[in-house]
C-alpha cells in the first residue's frame, strides 16, 4: 500500500454523483516544488521548503538531488536542503522517472558536472518524449552530449563558461527553464535567445521567480524572448513557501461545477504566475457559478453551462480538466493553439479524441486543436484507457461523476505523478470510487 492507502497499481470504478459537497485546501503546487526544491539543492547552506507536494515529481527531484549530493530531509511537510551549491557530484546516473521537467531542469544543471548520465524507466512515455532543442543549446555552449536520437538515455558532460545561446522555445519552455537555473552560475552567464512561437508563457515566468526568491538577478523582454542572467552568481539559501496548485485544482474545479452541491477550495492565490489560474475565468465563462473569498474559490454547482472557444496554450495543464466541463456543456467547444499536449505522458490530443468518442462523444482534432461537442447525458458504463497519464485521468474522473453508469479507468495510479490524494479528495466532498487491482500497469 502507498500513503494515500491505495494498491501500488490500481484501476478506478468512479461511480456517479448525486452532488459534491464540503472543503478542501488545494495540494501544493507540482511546478513550484520542483523548481524550489533544485534551488535549494543550488544554494550553499540550508533553506526549508515549507509546504511541499507529495506528487512523484517532487520525490522524483528530491531522490535526484540526493543522488548529487544534497542532503534532503522531509520534516512533516517540508523539505528541508542542504545545498551542493554549483558543485554538483560527478559521474552520477539519475533517474528522474517519468518527471519530464524534472529531467530536463536537472539536464541543464548537468552542464556543470562531469559525466552525469540520465536514464529512465518509462521508455515508452518519457524515453519517448523530445530533448533535443535543450541538447543542442547544451552542445553550442560547449557541453558534451550523448544521446539517443536526441531522447533518453543520455549523458552530459561540462564545463562551460556561458554567453550567447539560442534555444528553441516551439516544443516546451522548460528548455529554456532549464538553461536559466544553470547561467548564474557559470563564468559568463547567459544571454538567452528564445526562438519560435513560444510556448507556455507561465512557466518562463515561474522561473524567473524561483530565482528571484533565491537572490538571483535576472532580466527579460515583455514578451521573453531574450532573457539575461549575469554570470558569477550564487542562489542564497532561505525559506520559501510552496502556493497552492492551480492545475490539479482545475480537476477538483470541473468537478464541482458539473454537479449539484457548493465547494470551496482554499490556497488559490488569486493573483498567481501559474497560468493554470485561468481555468477559473474560463469556467466562468462557460456558466458556473465560482466565486472568491480572498484565497479561497467557492463553486455552486450544478449550473447549465457553455461551449467555449480559447487559446488554450496559457494554461495548458488545466485544459484536460476543462476539457471534461465542454463535454457536459451545451455547444462545442474548441481549444486552439494546443500542439504541446501532444508531447506529454501520451498524446492529449489524439488520445483524448479517442476517449471520449469511446465514451460517446463527439470529438474532433487538427495539428494543434482539440473539439468536443458536449452532450447533456453521458451514458458511462465503459471501460477507458487512462494512458498512464495524469491529467487524462483526472478528465476521466470528472466525467464518470455525471455518467449515468460507473466509468472504470484503467492505470488509476498514475494520478500519483502530480496529485495523489486526487481520489481521496473527491471522497471528502461525497465521491465514491472502488480501487480494483489493475488490469495492466
Amino acid at each position: 500500500m502507498s500513503a494515500d492507502g491505495l494498491p501500488e497499481t490500481f484501476d478506478v470504478i468512479v461511480h456517479p454523483a448525486a452532488e459534491l459537497r464540503g472543503e478542501l485546501r488545494a495540494q501544493p503546487s507540482k511546478n513550484y516544488t520542483t523548481r524550489y526544491l533544485l534551488a535549494a539543492a543550488l544554494a550553499d547552506g540550508e533553506s526549508q521548503v515549507v509546504g511541499v507536494a507529495t506528487s512523484e515529481d517532487a520525490g522524483a527531484m528530491l531522490r535526484c538531488l540526493g543522488d548529487w549530493g544534497a542532503g534532503v530531509e522531509l520534516v512533516g511537510g517540508d523539505a528541508v536542503i542542504r545545498g551542493f551549491g554549483a558543485g554538483p557530484r560527478a559521474g552520477v546516473t539519475l533517474n528522474p522517472g517519468n518527471a519530464g521537467a524534472v529531467a530536463r531542469f536537472l539536464m541543464g544543471v548537468a552542464a556543470l558536472t562531469t559525466g552525469t548520465s540520465f536514464v529512465t524507466d518509462y521508455p515508452d512515455s518519457l524515453g519517448r518524449r523530445p530533448q533535443g532543442d535543450l541538447l543542442e543549446a547544451l552542445s553550442r555552449l560547449g557541453a558534451r552530449v550523448q544521446s539517443r536520437d536526441g531522447m533518453f538515455p543520455l549523458a552530459i558532460s561540462g564545463p562551460v563558461r556561458g554567453g550567447v545561446v539560442e534555444v528553441s522555445a516551439e516544443r516546451s519552455s522548460q528548455y529554456a527553464s532549464a538553461l536559466m537555473f544553470l547561467g548564474p552560475l557559470l563564468p559568463d552567464g547567459l544571454e538567452l535567445r528564445l526562438t519560435g512561437d513560444i510556448k507556455s508563457h507561465a512557466p518562463l515566468r515561474q522561473t524567473l521567480d524561483t530565482l528571484a526568491a533565491f537572490g538571483v538577478r535576472a532580466s527579460a523582454s515583455d514578451d521573453l524572448s531574450r532573457i539575461s542572467i549575469p554570470g558569477g552568481q550564487a542562489f542564497r539559501a532561505g525559506r520559501v513557501l510552496v502556493p497552492g496548485d492551480y492545475p490539479g485544482s482545475a480537476a477538483i474545479l470541473a468537478a464541482a461545477a458539473t454537479r449539484p452541491g457548493e465547494v470551496r477550495l482554499s490556497n488559490l492565490r488569486e493573483h498567481d504566475l501559474q497560468g493554470e489560474r485561468e481555468a477559473v475565468a474560463v469556467l466562468r465563462e462557460m456558466g458556473a457559478d465560482l466565486t472568491r473569498e480572498g484565497d479561497t474559490v467557492v463553486v455552486r454547482g450544478g449550473r447549465p453551462l457553455r461551449a467555449v472557444m480559447r487559446d488554450g496554450d496559457g494554461f495548458t495543464d488545466a485544459v484536460q480538466a476543462l476539457t471534461a466541463a465542454a463535454a457536459l456543456a451545451h455547444g462545442t467547444t474548441t481549444w486552439e493553439n494546443v500542439y504541446t499536449l501532444r508531447l506529454k505522458e501520451c498524446d492529449r490530443i489524439s488520445d483524448t479524441r479517442r476517449e471520449l468518442q469511446r465514451l460517446g462523444l463527439t470529438v474532433t482534432e487538427t495539428q494543434d486543436s482539440l473539439t468536443v461537442t458536449g452532450t447533456p447525458s453521458l451514458a458511462g458504463g465503459v471501460t477507458a484507457d487512462g494512458h498512464g497519464d495524469h491529467r487524462m485521468i483526472m478528465l476521466l474522473t470528472v466525467l464518470g461523476l455525471s455518467a449515468q453508469a460507473p466509468i472504470r479507468i484503467t492505470g488509476a495510479h498514475h494520478i500519483r505523478k502530480s496529485y495523489p490524494m486526487f481520489f481521496r479528495h473527491l471522497e471528502s466532498l461525497g465521491a465514491r470510487f472502488e480501487y480494483p487491482e489493475a488490469t495492466r500497469a
